[in-house]
């Protein structure tokens, strides 16, 4: 697929801080793309600068593979949704999303015509008339959505589009956004510090902190297979234990031999945490599993669709968290204080460097 978007080597320093350290990224075209981080990662600061509000203090940023990095922003064929909406609240839906047509002296026919289609598909032609304050926290989000892309940028940037949202409709609009992603065909690159968010919708993902890339793939990928300890801890949950590296696996610190694939350059004796998923890990495991550990189990944690066993072990002071589903939990009911057996396989442990 073709590359929309060049981050080639940016750096944005304020002072002696650098906000963004050397980072690359190749955008696709019609892609969903997400920077992700915590807060002070440097993601708000890179999407400032493809909006044009801060310069790069090195590097370049190619659109099209043309060097847009002094370009000022209402130069560039690029729209940048704010997580506040900052919709006029004086003017209605229509008026909201016709507005930036207006301002570039479009004729009234072809405005109409645009902010229709526009409207069709955010879904939101029924409300054209209202104001602002008579719209929903997800209908509002769809108007300033709608305002952006009627422009048909090349590129759309959303910073935190959906944190004002609350929970549940803030899941039903990350289906939204994907599905209005895919009608449209326009590049969108999100902010958010939210992982869930991130691996609902994107395509790809660039995990950021202290300004520098850590790693750069699918959210699949990323969740399998994290790139060091950081982004396994970052994104979802994860069991860490600490030890010494192994011809094949970690030894844990009360002994127990930990088996998974270590990664190269790691010596014998190194320092190394292994670390598995509580979705990986099984209670009542079958004899033939390669990780067996005993425990207590401490607390139990209802979600729902699933239960999350604390399960106190020798292995870690923190208890090895155990998720199952409500159905096995059904089958085979634990309480707390009982003396359980959990366990994995191999390929589910992830090694890093401690």
């Amino acid at each position: 697929m073709k590359t929309l978007l060049a981050i080639d080597r940016v750096t944005k320093n304020f002072g002696r801080i650098a906000a963004v350290d050397d980072v690359s990224l190749a955008i696709r075209e019609n892609e969903f793309f997400a920077l992700l981080g915590p807060s002070g990662c440097g993601k708000t600061t890179l999407l400032r600068m493809l909006a044009g509000f801060e310069t790069p203090s090195g590097g370049n940023i190619l659109l099209d593979g043309k060097d847009i990095s002094a370009v000022p922003p209402n130069r560039r064929p690029v729209n940048l949704m704010f997580q506040s909406y900052a919709l006029f609240p004086h003017m209605s839906v229509r008026a909201n999303i016709a507005y930036g047509l207006e301002m570039e002296r479009l004729p009234t026919e072809k405005i109409r015509t645009r902010v229709d289609e526009i409207m069709a598909t955010t879904q939101l032609s029924a409300l054209a008339d209202r104001k602002p304050e008579q719209l929903s926290g997800g209908q509002k989000q769809r108007v300033a959505l709608a305002r952006a892309l009627v422009k048909r940028p090349r590129l759309l940037l959303l910073d935190e589009p959906l944190g004002a949202l609350d929970k549940k409709l803030r899941g039903a609009m990350q289906m939204e956004l994907k599905r209005l992603q895919h009608e449209v065909g326009i590049t969108f690159v999100v902010v958010t510090h939210d992982q869930e968010e991130a691996l609902v919708m994107a395509d790809r993902m660039a995990v950021l902190k202290d300004g520098k890339l850590l790693q750069c793939d699918t959210p699949h990928e990323i969740y399998e297979r994290p790139a060091d300890r950081f982004v396994a801890d970052f994104i979802g949950v994860m069991n860490f234990c600490e030890g010494r590296a192994a011809p094949d696996g970690v030894t844990a610190r009360d002994g127990t031999m930990l088996r998974g694939r270590v990664p190269e350059g790691m010596a014998v004796d190194d320092r190394a945490v292994a670390a598995v998923r509580p979705e990986r890990v099984t209670l009542f495991p079958a004899a033939n599993i390669a990780n067996r550990v005993a425990g207590t189990v401490e607390a139990l944690a209802y979600h729902g669709l699933d239960l999350q066993l604390h399960i106190r072990t020798a292995l870690t002071e923190k208890p090895f968290l155990v998720r199952i589903t409500a159905d096995a939990a059904d089958r085979r009911p634990v309480r707390v204080g009982e003396t359980v057996e959990i366990g994995w396989a191999a390929e589910d442990t992830r090694i890093f460097r401690n």
